[in-house]
């Protein structure tokens, strides 16, 4: 095929109104019906395709490129498949060597549900797991037992086969991943019967679990090696447990520190007491002091949740709710008026707390760690 611009007599960096006055100049001058002496079907039918690529600037960028931009090979019998190929992975050195079946076997990620306590204090859990096993039969070769991997009749087991094609550049030595054996190198004549050829089978098998203190919903342990049996020898895979805390009935978490909601007569709040209180360590004394308001916090020191990976604990926040006495007898009645007479609070006035003293603001404040 004769060069487009050649065919025009255009130079290769002729703008678009140069090319179409070429081309109708040459076009009047070779057309059958033209009448001329110089009238040619098969140099207008030349002409007509140089113009047809050159005019359009898609196809001539491909042409530039050494490409037949209508989707046949190029000028030197090289086509767009073969460019790719050799200079995007697929040709020259990119291959050198067969590809290894040894493969890393894959991760695997269970759940293990843990209660309040057991986040609180760790503990260890017997979990249930499916893992892909090395076959037992043939060993992880994927063999029938006896039997080994051939060398690749058409790889001669390199893995990769080669061929030249031709370029703009010349001949270039392209390669491939063998079709025979899919770049291995080697064939497998024989596959375990056991195995189906996977050199792999599945069980249940069941791992403890230490899980440690401080974990909450999320927290993912790593159990290194108990994945997945890699492939024909490859490193095992890991496990990753992730935890799911259930709620607790009375206890409330926010990070490392417990929350809970202790519930006083009015008398006690009045009167001061020592009440005790069931925690997550066992029944603990709480000193409750004369006048106690309703939205008051207790801590307790070192009574929350284990830190994670480090010592100490969290803390135990008592909040107070005084209640209110209902269903009164007539003389409980009478020494609470008699009370309130003592008091000068028979017609007590509205008074407003400020903003930042109420009990809304005192459970806000607890609640958010301010």
């Amino acid at each position: 095929m004769r060069d487009f611009y050649e065919v025009l007599g255009v130079p290769r960096n002729a703008t678009d109104e140069e090319i179409k006055k070429a081309y109708r100049k040459l076009a009047r001058e070779h057309h059958p019906d033209s009448g001329g002496e110089n009238g040619d079907q098969e140099r207008f039918k030349e002409v007509s395709q140089a113009y047809e690529v050159l005019s359009t600037p898609e196809k001539r960028a491909l042409y530039d490129r050494g490409f037949d931009p209508n989707g046949r090979r190029g000028s030197a019998g090289f086509g767009f498949e073969d460019i790719f190929e050799t200079f995007f992975g697929g040709g020259g050195t990119a291959r050198r060597g067969p590809t290894s079946r040894r493969q890393r076997g894959g991760d695997l990620l269970i759940h293990a549900d843990v209660t309040l306590e057991e986040a609180v204090f760790g503990v260890a859990r017997d979990v249930q797991v499916n893992v892909a096993d090395v076959c037992a039969a043939c060993e992880g070769s994927c063999c029938a037992p006896g039997m080994k991997p051939s060398t690749c009749r058409e790889c001669g087991g390199k893995g990769v086969v080669q061929r030249v094609v031709r370029s703009l550049l010349g001949q270039v030595m392209t390669s491939a991943p063998c079709p025979a054996c899919g770049g291995y190198g080697t064939t497998i004549e024989l596959p375990c019967s056991e195995c189906s050829g996977q050199g792999r089978t599945h069980s249940r098998h069941t791992i403890t679990v230490d899980i440690p203190a401080g974990v909450e919903s999320g927290t993912r342990i790593r159990l290194q090696g108990y994945g997945d049996a890699g492939v024909s020898g490859g490193p095992t895979g890991d496990l990753y447990v992730e935890i799911r805390e259930k709620p607790h009935a009375v206890f409330e978490r926010q990070g490392d520190d417990l929350h809970c909601t202790l519930e006083i007569p009015m008398t006690a709040a009045a009167l001061g007491t020592v009440m005790k209180v069931e925690t997550v360590d066992g029944p603990k004394e709480v000193d409750i002091r004369p006048g106690t308001q309703p939205g008051e916090t207790i801590r307790l020191r070192g009574l929350g949740v284990g830190h994670l990976q480090r010592t100490g604990r969290g803390d135990l926040f008592v909040h107070i709710d005084v209640e209110t006495p209902v269903g009164l007898t007539l003389e409980q009645e009478g020494l609470i008026k008699r009370l309130a007479a003592l008091r000068g609070e028979e017609f007590p006035e509205a008074r407003l707390a400020p903003a930042n003293a109420g009990l809304f603001s005192r459970l806000k404040d607890a609640f958010t760690g301010r």
